[in-house]
């Protein structure tokens, strides 16, 4: 059984969304409307996957968001309307997931939760005999979901720890967005996947370069995509 945590101060919404969600006798459906309750919630444990509002009265979703990830590295899909942009930008650089745009298609709604929480699953499952990878300064652990840069220990989301991961295995080697999206989100590239993907790659760099504006490990190749840079191991 999947707890999923449906956060949204518009009842209507919630309830919509439980409809899409409850054709699956799997998912346990609970719900809050406003970020603290969300964070109160989680803090409880047990919850395997929030879908959350970015527009709240008490909390909003980016703050809850960010105070979630202070302790738990659970997926979290923000519910956004198109004109929030600049905040669907500011929620994946904080940790985010995901994000659906309302007006919902309820496939589309059933099709996220399901990637996350089988991507979210199979970040515990057994890895390889060699788990650890190293390159340079870099090391990530595949069996403890470890990722440290010279000797210290970075949070990483667990997309951010798939990205590297997918980079580092393949050093070298050139992965387009649509590529580094199918492989880590687990489905077909979507329209607007290019933004999520620089929006994480971003983040990553923020965490395990020493300057993200120069940065030795993760490179860019232009109008082609990013790539793990080699020269390092």
């Amino acid at each position: 059984m999947s707890k999923i945590l449906i956060c949204d101060d518009e009842k209507d919404i919630v309830n919509a969304v439980k409809i899409y969600l409850s054709s699956n006798p799997e998912y346990t459906l609970l719900e809050a409307c406003n970020g603290q309750e969300a964070v109160d919630i989680v803090k409880k444990g047990d919850i395997d996957l929030v879908l959350m509002d970015i527009m709240m009265p008490v909390m909003d979703g980016i703050e809850a968001l960010s105070e979630i990830r202070k302790f738990s590295n659970i997926p979290i899909i923000l519910l956004t309307a198109k004109s929030e942009d600049t905040d669907v930008i500011l929620g994946l650089n904080v940790g985010a997931d995901d994000y659906i745009t309302k007006p919902f298609n309820p496939m589309e709604v059933v099709a996220r939760v399901n990637s996350q929480l089988r991507r979210f699953t199979r970040l515990g499952a057994s890895a390889p005999e060699s788990s650890s990878l190293v390159i340079g300064g870099i090391e990530v652990d595949d069996d403890s979901k470890i990722c440290k840069v010279d000797g210290e220990e970075k949070a990483l989301t667990p997309k951010e720890f798939e990205i590297l991961k997918l980079l580092m295995t393949n050093p070298g080697k050139v992965f387009t967005p649509k590529d580094i999206y199918g492989k880590v989100w687990n489905e077909a590239a979507l329209s607007g996947c290019e933004k999520t993907v620089a929006v994480h790659i971003r983040h990553l760099r923020e965490k395990i370069e020493i300057d993200p504006n120069e940065p030795r490990y993760i490179k860019v190749v232009f109008g082609q995509g990013y790539k793990f840079e080699k020269g390092h191991s």
